[in-house]
């Protein structure tokens, strides 16, 4: 194995060490390799994705809800227009919808759709690294299972000559596959659980902001649709010119 690898060493791919260790773990070790490579990969590019998506996102968003709460359509819906995260983003698509045709089914099945899609976004790449997290281990014990039946078939091949020293050298081999896998599997594990818990989390906020749009004062315009030429009247507001003119 050291020798088509040694190409990699030259280039600085790989270190001697790796090579050697590579040649002792044998294609487990080698599987392994790929497996922390890609699980490396994998956890940089989600962690990148999930700080793109979170970036002040929380911060906008709360503005635009205390805006449309005000009754201030548009501003608040300009607010978040133009951003590309997934919360502003279907945040400011419910404010338009129920600006243009209220509270109307169709309008919550249309951005559950969108949720949903944006849900599969936030969740992509989080099955491959629990895959790996998973495999990893079980990698190393087979690989440990084969190279354990491996020394006993060279001590039954010695006979009444067995060096205690081949024995032991063949089962601590056979246990690095372990050790391998584990040191792939461990870090994978604490790091799918960080993200995904990040990924829940800001599925919590899409849908408390989604919900804090159906449920602003807004929506209780029983006309339907929200007239966006003017700002909307607060309902308190409202009544207290009602009860002016009365008296």
């Amino acid at each position: 194995m050291s020798e088509w690898l040694s190409p990699l060493v030259e280039m600085g791919v790989l270190t001697p060490g790796l090579v050697e260790l590579l040649g002792i773990g044998g294609p487990v070790v080698a599987i392994l390799l790929v497996f922390s490579m890609v699980s490396v990969t994998l956890i940089v590019g989600k962690s990148l994705q999930l700080f793109l998506a979170t970036w002040q996102s929380k911060t906008k968003v709360s503005d635009s809800l205390s805006l449309w709460r005000d009754g201030q359509v548009r501003d608040a819906h300009s607010l978040l227009m133009a951003s590309q995260q997934p919360v502003p983003a279907l945040v400011a698509s419910a404010m338009a919808s129920v600006m243009r045709h209220g509270d109307a089914p169709l309008v919550r099945e249309e951005l559950a759709r969108q949720a949903s899609r944006h849900l599969a976004s936030l969740k992509s790449y989080l099955k491959p690294l629990e895959v790996i997290a998973t495999l990893s281990p079980l990698l190393g014990l087979l690989g440990t299972v084969m190279g354990m039946i491996l020394a006993f078939q060279q001590m039954e091949a010695a006979g009444n000559q067995v060096d205690p020293s081949v024995l032991s050298g063949g089962i601590w081999q056979a246990l690095l596959t372990t050790a391998a896998g584990l040191i792939v599997a461990i870090p994978v594990v604490m790091l799918h659980s960080y993200l995904e818990r990040k990924t829940d989390r800001l599925v919590d906020e899409m849908e408390d902001a989604l919900t804090a749009v159906f449920t602003g004062p807004l929506v209780g315009n029983t006309s339907g649709a929200v007239n966006v030429s003017e700002p909307a009247a607060n309902p308190l507001n409202a009544s207290d010119e009602r009860r002016g003119h009365a008296a």
